[in-house]
Protein backbone atom coordinates (compact mmCIF):
# COMPACT_ATOMS: atom_id res chain seq x y z
CA UNK A 1 0.00 0.00 0.00
CA UNK A 2 2.82 2.39 0.87
CA UNK A 3 4.44 1.76 -2.48
CA UNK A 4 1.16 2.45 -4.26
CA UNK A 5 0.78 5.67 -2.30
CA UNK A 6 4.27 6.77 -3.35
CA UNK A 7 3.43 6.03 -6.99
CA UNK A 8 0.30 8.13 -6.64
CA UNK A 9 2.31 11.03 -5.23
CA UNK A 10 4.84 10.73 -8.07
CA UNK A 11 2.05 10.76 -10.64
CA UNK A 12 0.46 13.79 -9.02
CA UNK A 13 3.76 15.66 -9.03
CA UNK A 14 4.12 15.10 -12.76
CA UNK A 15 6.20 13.02 -15.17
CA UNK A 16 9.51 14.56 -14.17
CA UNK A 17 9.69 12.81 -10.80
CA UNK A 18 8.61 9.42 -12.06
CA UNK A 19 10.67 9.46 -15.27
CA UNK A 20 13.49 6.91 -15.47
CA UNK A 21 17.11 8.06 -15.34
CA UNK A 22 19.02 7.11 -18.46
CA UNK A 23 22.55 5.77 -18.12
CA UNK A 24 25.33 6.93 -20.47
CA UNK A 25 25.31 3.66 -22.43
CA UNK A 26 23.49 2.66 -25.58
CA UNK A 27 21.41 -0.08 -23.97
CA UNK A 28 19.77 2.51 -21.73
CA UNK A 29 19.65 5.42 -24.19
CA UNK A 30 18.23 3.35 -27.04
CA UNK A 31 15.35 2.27 -24.77
CA UNK A 32 14.04 5.84 -24.48
CA UNK A 33 10.67 6.18 -26.23
CA UNK A 34 10.74 8.63 -29.11
CA UNK A 35 8.67 11.73 -28.25
CA UNK A 36 5.37 11.36 -30.11
CA UNK A 37 5.42 14.73 -31.89
CA UNK A 38 8.14 13.60 -34.28
CA UNK A 39 6.33 10.61 -35.79
CA UNK A 40 3.14 12.66 -36.10
CA UNK A 41 4.92 15.52 -37.91
CA UNK A 42 6.04 13.50 -40.98
CA UNK A 43 7.28 16.51 -42.99
CA UNK A 44 10.21 18.83 -42.33
CA UNK A 45 12.42 21.33 -44.16
CA UNK A 46 16.22 21.15 -43.95
CA UNK A 47 18.30 24.34 -44.42
CA UNK A 48 22.01 24.20 -45.33
CA UNK A 49 23.48 27.69 -44.88
CA UNK A 50 26.97 28.84 -44.03
CA UNK A 51 30.21 30.29 -45.39
CA UNK A 52 30.03 27.64 -48.15
CA UNK A 53 27.12 29.74 -49.51
CA UNK A 54 29.68 32.40 -50.53
CA UNK A 55 31.62 30.50 -53.24
CA UNK A 56 28.26 28.80 -53.95
CA UNK A 57 29.88 26.29 -56.27
CA UNK A 58 30.29 22.51 -56.25
CA UNK A 59 28.72 21.80 -52.88
CA UNK A 60 28.79 22.66 -49.19
CA UNK A 61 32.02 20.59 -49.03
CA UNK A 62 33.76 23.36 -51.01
CA UNK A 63 36.56 23.97 -48.49
CA UNK A 64 37.44 20.28 -48.24
CA UNK A 65 37.45 19.71 -52.00
CA UNK A 66 39.55 22.85 -52.50
CA UNK A 67 42.13 22.61 -49.73
CA UNK A 68 41.66 19.12 -48.29
CA UNK A 69 41.65 17.13 -51.53
CA UNK A 70 43.20 19.85 -53.75
CA UNK A 71 40.63 19.06 -56.41
CA UNK A 72 41.82 20.70 -59.65
CA UNK A 73 38.33 21.97 -60.58
CA UNK A 74 37.98 23.77 -57.24
CA UNK A 75 41.48 25.21 -57.40
CA UNK A 76 40.75 26.50 -60.90
CA UNK A 77 37.46 28.02 -59.76
CA UNK A 78 39.18 29.99 -56.96
CA UNK A 79 41.93 31.19 -59.29
CA UNK A 80 39.35 32.46 -61.79
CA UNK A 81 37.01 34.12 -59.30
CA UNK A 82 39.16 35.41 -56.43
CA UNK A 83 42.46 37.28 -55.94
CA UNK A 84 45.70 35.27 -55.55
CA UNK A 85 46.28 34.02 -52.03
CA UNK A 86 42.59 34.05 -51.09
CA UNK A 87 41.82 31.94 -48.00
CA UNK A 88 38.53 30.33 -47.03
CA UNK A 89 38.35 32.57 -43.96
CA UNK A 90 38.12 35.58 -46.30
CA UNK A 91 34.76 34.32 -47.54
CA UNK A 92 33.17 34.87 -44.11
CA UNK A 93 32.70 38.69 -44.39
CA UNK A 94 30.86 38.07 -47.67
CA UNK A 95 28.35 35.83 -45.88
CA UNK A 96 26.16 38.88 -45.28
CA UNK A 97 22.60 37.56 -44.80
CA UNK A 98 21.52 41.06 -45.91
CA UNK A 99 18.16 39.78 -47.19
CA UNK A 100 17.49 37.22 -44.45
CA UNK A 101 13.89 37.65 -43.29
CA UNK A 102 13.28 34.88 -40.74
CA UNK A 103 9.53 35.46 -40.58
CA UNK A 104 9.26 35.13 -44.35
CA UNK A 105 11.19 31.87 -44.16
CA UNK A 106 8.90 30.60 -41.42
CA UNK A 107 5.79 31.50 -43.41
CA UNK A 108 7.19 29.76 -46.51
CA UNK A 109 8.00 26.61 -44.57
CA UNK A 110 4.57 26.63 -42.97
CA UNK A 111 2.89 27.01 -46.37
CA UNK A 112 5.07 24.12 -47.60
CA UNK A 113 3.34 21.88 -45.07
CA UNK A 114 6.41 21.40 -42.88
CA UNK A 115 5.84 20.66 -39.22
CA UNK A 116 9.52 21.07 -38.28
CA UNK A 117 12.60 22.85 -39.65
CA UNK A 118 16.26 21.86 -39.22
CA UNK A 119 18.96 24.54 -39.64
CA UNK A 120 22.71 24.01 -39.94
CA UNK A 121 24.11 25.67 -36.82
CA UNK A 122 27.62 24.53 -37.81
CA UNK A 123 28.73 22.46 -40.79
CA UNK A 124 32.10 20.70 -41.16
CA UNK A 125 33.75 24.07 -41.92
CA UNK A 126 33.34 24.96 -38.24
CA UNK A 127 31.66 28.35 -38.79
CA UNK A 128 28.80 28.74 -36.31
CA UNK A 129 25.52 30.49 -37.17
CA UNK A 130 25.27 31.80 -33.62
CA UNK A 131 27.71 33.54 -31.29
CA UNK A 132 29.45 30.41 -30.07
CA UNK A 133 31.60 31.18 -27.02
CA UNK A 134 34.31 28.81 -28.30
CA UNK A 135 34.44 29.85 -31.96
CA UNK A 136 36.08 33.27 -31.72
CA UNK A 137 35.76 35.34 -34.90
CA UNK A 138 34.47 32.30 -36.80
CA UNK A 139 30.78 32.82 -36.09
CA UNK A 140 27.89 34.83 -37.49
CA UNK A 141 27.88 37.40 -34.68
CA UNK A 142 31.59 38.34 -34.84
CA UNK A 143 31.82 38.40 -38.64
CA UNK A 144 29.69 38.12 -41.78
CA UNK A 145 26.04 38.83 -40.90
CA UNK A 146 26.80 40.08 -37.36
CA UNK A 147 23.51 38.41 -36.41
CA UNK A 148 22.38 35.44 -34.35
CA UNK A 149 20.94 33.45 -37.25
CA UNK A 150 20.05 30.44 -35.11
CA UNK A 151 18.18 32.55 -32.59
CA UNK A 152 16.34 34.71 -35.13
CA UNK A 153 15.05 31.76 -37.14
CA UNK A 154 14.05 29.90 -33.98
CA UNK A 155 11.96 32.81 -32.75
CA UNK A 156 10.18 33.12 -36.12
CA UNK A 157 9.51 29.38 -36.38
CA UNK A 158 7.97 29.24 -32.93
CA UNK A 159 5.74 32.20 -33.74
CA UNK A 160 4.49 30.05 -36.65
CA UNK A 161 4.07 27.02 -34.35
CA UNK A 162 6.78 25.00 -36.11
CA UNK A 163 9.19 22.70 -34.27
CA UNK A 164 12.87 23.68 -34.41
CA UNK A 165 15.73 21.31 -35.11
CA UNK A 166 19.44 22.12 -34.99
CA UNK A 167 21.94 20.40 -37.27
CA UNK A 168 25.40 20.26 -35.70
CA UNK A 169 28.60 18.75 -37.08
CA UNK A 170 30.68 17.06 -34.39
CA UNK A 171 33.91 17.42 -36.35
CA UNK A 172 35.59 20.31 -38.17
CA UNK A 173 37.84 19.56 -41.13
CA UNK A 174 40.68 21.95 -40.36
CA UNK A 175 40.38 22.73 -36.65
CA UNK A 176 43.93 22.28 -35.20
CA UNK A 177 42.53 20.69 -32.03
CA UNK A 178 40.62 18.13 -34.06
CA UNK A 179 43.59 17.41 -36.32
CA UNK A 180 45.81 16.89 -33.25
CA UNK A 181 43.31 14.41 -31.75
CA UNK A 182 43.09 12.65 -35.09
CA UNK A 183 46.89 12.44 -35.24
CA UNK A 184 46.73 10.74 -31.82
CA UNK A 185 44.26 8.14 -33.13
CA UNK A 186 41.55 9.90 -31.08
CA UNK A 187 43.13 8.84 -27.80
CA UNK A 188 43.14 12.53 -26.78
CA UNK A 189 39.95 14.61 -26.60
CA UNK A 190 41.10 18.23 -26.65
CA UNK A 191 38.72 19.14 -29.48
CA UNK A 192 35.73 17.45 -27.85
CA UNK A 193 36.29 19.01 -24.44
CA UNK A 194 37.16 22.51 -25.67
CA UNK A 195 34.94 22.83 -28.76
CA UNK A 196 32.33 20.19 -29.61
CA UNK A 197 30.73 19.58 -26.24
CA UNK A 198 30.72 23.22 -25.03
CA UNK A 199 28.91 24.13 -28.26
CA UNK A 200 26.34 21.36 -27.99
CA UNK A 201 25.50 22.27 -24.39
CA UNK A 202 25.35 25.95 -25.35
CA UNK A 203 22.92 25.23 -28.22
CA UNK A 204 20.60 23.23 -25.99
CA UNK A 205 20.60 25.67 -23.10
CA UNK A 206 20.29 28.77 -25.27
CA UNK A 207 17.79 27.66 -27.93
CA UNK A 208 15.98 24.67 -26.38
CA UNK A 209 15.68 22.74 -29.65
CA UNK A 210 13.03 20.14 -30.38
CA UNK A 211 15.52 18.10 -32.42
CA UNK A 212 19.29 17.69 -32.63
CA UNK A 213 20.47 16.48 -36.03
CA UNK A 214 24.03 15.30 -35.43
CA UNK A 215 26.56 14.77 -38.22
CA UNK A 216 30.31 14.67 -38.85
CA UNK A 217 30.77 11.68 -36.56
CA UNK A 218 32.15 9.01 -38.87
CA UNK A 219 35.91 9.31 -38.32
CA UNK A 220 35.91 8.59 -34.58
CA UNK A 221 34.06 6.26 -32.16
CA UNK A 222 31.27 7.59 -29.93
CA UNK A 223 33.59 7.19 -26.92
CA UNK A 224 35.79 9.94 -28.40
CA UNK A 225 32.83 12.27 -28.89
CA UNK A 226 31.43 11.62 -25.37
CA UNK A 227 28.12 11.07 -27.12
CA UNK A 228 26.48 8.84 -24.53
CA UNK A 229 27.31 11.23 -21.68
CA UNK A 230 25.82 14.14 -23.61
CA UNK A 231 22.67 12.19 -24.51
CA UNK A 232 22.20 11.02 -20.92
CA UNK A 233 22.30 14.67 -19.80
CA UNK A 234 19.99 15.65 -22.66
CA UNK A 235 17.40 13.00 -21.71
CA UNK A 236 17.72 13.35 -17.92
CA UNK A 237 18.46 16.94 -17.02
CA UNK A 238 18.29 19.30 -20.00
CA UNK A 239 15.44 21.81 -20.41
CA UNK A 240 14.14 19.76 -23.37
CA UNK A 241 14.50 16.31 -21.80
CA UNK A 242 10.87 15.28 -22.39
CA UNK A 243 10.45 16.58 -25.94
CA UNK A 244 13.82 16.48 -27.72
CA UNK A 245 14.47 14.04 -30.55
CA UNK A 246 17.88 13.07 -31.92
CA UNK A 247 19.17 11.11 -34.91
CA UNK A 248 21.76 8.32 -35.15
CA UNK A 249 25.06 10.04 -36.09
CA UNK A 250 26.94 9.98 -32.80
CA UNK A 251 30.12 8.09 -33.70
CA UNK A 252 31.61 5.61 -36.13
CA UNK A 253 29.31 2.60 -36.37
CA UNK A 254 26.30 4.28 -34.70
CA UNK A 255 24.39 5.07 -37.87
CA UNK A 256 21.32 2.83 -38.28
CA UNK A 257 22.09 1.23 -34.88
CA UNK A 258 21.96 3.77 -32.03
CA UNK A 259 20.27 7.03 -31.15
CA UNK A 260 16.71 8.25 -31.63
CA UNK A 261 15.37 8.02 -35.18
CA UNK A 262 17.63 6.59 -37.87
CA UNK A 263 18.96 8.46 -40.91
CA UNK A 264 21.24 5.57 -41.90
CA UNK A 265 22.57 7.45 -44.95
CA UNK A 266 21.75 10.59 -46.90
CA UNK A 267 18.73 10.00 -49.15
CA UNK A 268 18.22 6.58 -47.51
CA UNK A 269 15.45 4.46 -49.01
CA UNK A 270 14.66 1.15 -47.34
CA UNK A 271 13.18 -1.53 -49.56
CA UNK A 272 10.80 -2.81 -46.90
CA UNK A 273 9.16 -1.49 -43.73
CA UNK A 274 11.89 -0.84 -41.11
CA UNK A 275 11.26 -1.84 -37.52
CA UNK A 276 12.67 1.45 -36.23
CA UNK A 277 11.53 5.03 -36.81
CA UNK A 278 13.56 6.61 -39.59
CA UNK A 279 13.88 9.75 -41.69
CA UNK A 280 14.75 10.34 -45.32
CA UNK A 281 16.64 13.56 -45.91
CA UNK A 282 16.60 14.72 -49.52
CA UNK A 283 17.56 17.91 -51.36
CA UNK A 284 15.74 19.96 -53.99
CA UNK A 285 19.11 20.50 -55.67
CA UNK A 286 19.97 16.93 -56.62
CA UNK A 287 23.73 17.67 -56.64
CA UNK A 288 24.23 19.71 -53.47
CA UNK A 289 22.83 20.56 -50.05
CA UNK A 290 24.26 24.09 -50.06
CA UNK A 291 23.28 26.73 -52.63
CA UNK A 292 25.02 26.62 -56.03
CA UNK A 293 24.88 29.70 -58.24
CA UNK A 294 25.35 27.56 -61.37
CA UNK A 295 22.49 25.17 -60.60
CA UNK A 296 20.39 24.38 -63.69
CA UNK A 297 16.73 23.46 -63.91
CA UNK A 298 17.20 19.74 -64.76
CA UNK A 299 19.26 19.44 -61.57
CA UNK A 300 16.30 20.57 -59.43
CA UNK A 301 13.89 17.93 -58.22
CA UNK A 302 10.54 18.21 -60.00
CA UNK A 303 7.18 18.13 -58.26
CA UNK A 304 6.44 14.52 -59.20
CA UNK A 305 9.76 13.28 -57.77
CA UNK A 306 9.21 15.23 -54.57
CA UNK A 307 5.70 13.84 -53.99
CA UNK A 308 6.86 10.32 -54.89
CA UNK A 309 9.67 10.50 -52.30
CA UNK A 310 7.29 11.84 -49.65
CA UNK A 311 4.65 9.17 -50.27
CA UNK A 312 7.08 6.25 -50.36
CA UNK A 313 8.84 7.48 -47.22
CA UNK A 314 5.69 7.95 -45.15
CA UNK A 315 4.17 4.66 -46.36
CA UNK A 316 7.29 2.92 -45.04
CA UNK A 317 7.00 4.66 -41.66
CA UNK A 318 9.54 7.43 -42.25
CA UNK A 319 9.64 11.20 -41.98
CA UNK A 320 10.55 13.31 -45.02
CA UNK A 321 13.10 16.12 -44.53
CA UNK A 322 13.44 18.20 -47.71
CA UNK A 323 16.47 20.49 -48.05
CA UNK A 324 16.94 23.96 -49.49
CA UNK A 325 20.17 25.95 -49.63
CA UNK A 326 19.74 29.74 -49.28
CA UNK A 327 22.10 32.24 -50.90
CA UNK A 328 24.78 34.06 -48.92
CA UNK A 329 22.35 36.99 -48.66
CA UNK A 330 19.68 34.78 -47.12
CA UNK A 331 17.42 34.39 -50.14
CA UNK A 332 15.61 31.12 -50.85
CA UNK A 333 15.64 31.27 -54.64
CA UNK A 334 12.27 31.33 -56.46
CA UNK A 335 12.56 27.81 -57.93
CA UNK A 336 12.98 26.39 -54.40
CA UNK A 337 10.06 28.49 -53.17
CA UNK A 338 7.92 27.23 -56.06
CA UNK A 339 8.72 23.61 -55.24
CA UNK A 340 8.02 24.07 -51.53
CA UNK A 341 4.69 25.77 -52.25
CA UNK A 342 3.76 22.95 -54.64
CA UNK A 343 4.43 20.47 -51.85
CA UNK A 344 2.25 22.55 -49.55
CA UNK A 345 -0.64 22.66 -52.03
CA UNK A 346 -0.51 18.88 -52.40
CA UNK A 347 -0.54 18.47 -48.63
CA UNK A 348 -3.42 20.93 -48.26
CA UNK A 349 -5.55 18.44 -50.20
CA UNK A 350 -3.96 15.14 -49.24
CA UNK A 351 -2.34 15.76 -45.85
CA UNK A 352 -4.96 13.64 -44.09
CA UNK A 353 -3.17 10.61 -45.57
CA UNK A 354 0.25 11.84 -44.40
CA UNK A 355 0.22 13.64 -41.04
CA UNK A 356 -0.19 11.41 -37.97
CA UNK A 357 -0.59 8.39 -40.24
CA UNK A 358 0.80 4.90 -39.64
CA UNK A 359 2.04 2.23 -42.06
CA UNK A 360 -0.70 -0.17 -43.09
CA UNK A 361 -0.32 -3.97 -43.20
CA UNK A 362 0.65 -3.52 -46.86
CA UNK A 363 2.81 -0.57 -47.83
CA UNK A 364 2.73 -0.91 -51.62
CA UNK A 365 0.56 -2.69 -54.15
CA UNK A 366 2.34 -5.86 -55.17
CA UNK A 367 1.54 -5.28 -58.83
CA UNK A 368 2.90 -1.72 -59.12
CA UNK A 369 5.13 0.84 -57.41
CA UNK A 370 2.70 3.66 -58.14
CA UNK A 371 0.16 2.84 -55.39
CA UNK A 372 1.15 3.21 -51.75
CA UNK A 373 -0.78 2.86 -48.49
CA UNK A 374 -1.02 4.62 -45.14
CA UNK A 375 -3.57 4.24 -42.38
CA UNK A 376 -5.11 6.13 -39.49
CA UNK A 377 -7.06 4.00 -37.03
CA UNK A 378 -9.62 1.99 -39.04
CA UNK A 379 -9.22 4.16 -42.15
CA UNK A 380 -6.90 3.18 -45.00
CA UNK A 381 -5.53 5.61 -47.58
CA UNK A 382 -4.44 4.43 -51.04
CA UNK A 383 -2.15 7.01 -52.65
CA UNK A 384 -1.87 6.54 -56.41
CA UNK A 385 0.80 8.46 -58.29
CA UNK A 386 -0.61 7.93 -61.80
CA UNK A 387 -4.22 8.54 -62.85
CA UNK A 388 -5.54 5.36 -64.55
CA UNK A 389 -6.40 5.87 -68.21
CA UNK A 390 -9.81 4.20 -67.91
CA UNK A 391 -10.62 6.13 -64.70
CA UNK A 392 -10.79 2.81 -62.81
CA UNK A 393 -8.36 2.27 -59.95
CA UNK A 394 -7.45 -1.38 -59.34
CA UNK A 395 -6.50 -2.18 -55.74
CA UNK A 396 -5.63 -5.79 -54.95
CA UNK A 397 -4.75 -5.43 -51.25
CA UNK A 398 -7.83 -4.04 -49.43
CA UNK A 399 -10.54 -6.51 -48.46
CA UNK A 400 -13.88 -4.75 -48.84
CA UNK A 401 -17.09 -5.31 -46.86
CA UNK A 402 -20.71 -4.36 -47.58
CA UNK A 403 -20.19 -1.22 -45.49
CA UNK A 404 -17.06 -0.05 -47.31
CA UNK A 405 -17.09 3.63 -48.27
CA UNK A 406 -14.69 5.24 -50.73
CA UNK A 407 -13.96 8.93 -51.19
CA UNK A 408 -11.35 10.87 -53.14
CA UNK A 409 -9.60 13.55 -51.10
CA UNK A 410 -10.29 16.98 -52.58
CA UNK A 411 -13.43 15.72 -54.36
CA UNK A 412 -16.98 15.91 -52.99
CA UNK A 413 -19.13 12.82 -52.66
CA UNK A 414 -18.48 9.09 -52.49
CA UNK A 415 -17.11 6.90 -55.26
CA UNK A 416 -18.63 3.76 -56.71
CA UNK A 417 -16.68 0.54 -56.30
CA UNK A 418 -17.04 -3.18 -56.85
CA UNK A 419 -15.27 -6.34 -55.85
CA UNK A 420 -12.44 -7.15 -58.22
CA UNK A 421 -12.55 -10.68 -59.59
CA UNK A 422 -10.00 -12.68 -57.62
CA UNK A 423 -9.27 -10.17 -54.86
CA UNK A 424 -9.40 -6.47 -54.13
CA UNK A 425 -11.48 -3.59 -55.42
CA UNK A 426 -12.27 -1.71 -58.62
CA UNK A 427 -12.91 1.96 -57.84
CA UNK A 428 -14.55 4.21 -60.40
CA UNK A 429 -12.87 7.61 -60.30
CA UNK A 430 -14.44 10.85 -61.51
CA UNK A 431 -14.32 11.08 -65.30
CA UNK A 432 -12.61 14.45 -65.06
CA UNK A 433 -9.44 15.00 -63.09
CA UNK A 434 -10.28 16.59 -59.74
CA UNK A 435 -7.84 19.46 -60.33
CA UNK A 436 -7.31 21.69 -63.37
CA UNK A 437 -4.50 20.91 -65.77
CA UNK A 438 -1.66 20.36 -65.32
CA UNK A 439 -2.75 17.51 -63.08
CA UNK A 440 -1.35 17.18 -59.61
CA UNK A 441 1.18 14.38 -59.04
CA UNK A 442 -0.68 11.89 -56.90
CA UNK A 443 -4.17 11.46 -55.50
CA UNK A 444 -5.61 9.73 -52.45
CA UNK A 445 -8.64 7.51 -52.05
CA UNK A 446 -9.87 7.15 -48.48
CA UNK A 447 -11.20 3.70 -47.67
CA UNK A 448 -13.51 3.14 -44.72
CA UNK A 449 -14.62 -0.34 -43.70
CA UNK A 450 -11.83 -2.36 -45.33
CA UNK A 451 -9.39 -4.88 -43.91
Amino acid sequence: MAALALLGVAAALGPGLAAPRYRPDWASLDARPLPAWYDRAKVGVFVHWGVFSVPAWGSEWFWWHWQGQHDAAYESFVRRRFPPGTTYAEFAPRFTAYDFQPRQWAQLFQRAGARYVVLTTKHHEGFTNWGSPVSWNWNSVDTGPHRDLVGELGEALRESNLRYGLYHSLMEWFNPLYLADKQNDFKTQSFVLKKTMPELYDLVLKYKPDLIWSDGDWEAPDSYWNSTSFLAWLYNDSPVKDTVVVNDRWGRGCSCRHGGFYNCADKFRPGTLPQHKWEMCSSLDRLSWGYRSNMSLPEVMDEMSMIEELVQTVSLGGNYLLNVGPTKEGVIVPIFQERLLALGRWLDTNGEAIYESQPWRVQMENTTDTVWYTSKGPVVFAIFLLWPRDNVLHLSSPIASPGTQVTLLGFAGTLEWQIQPGAGMLITLPSLLPSPLPPQPGWVVKLGGVK
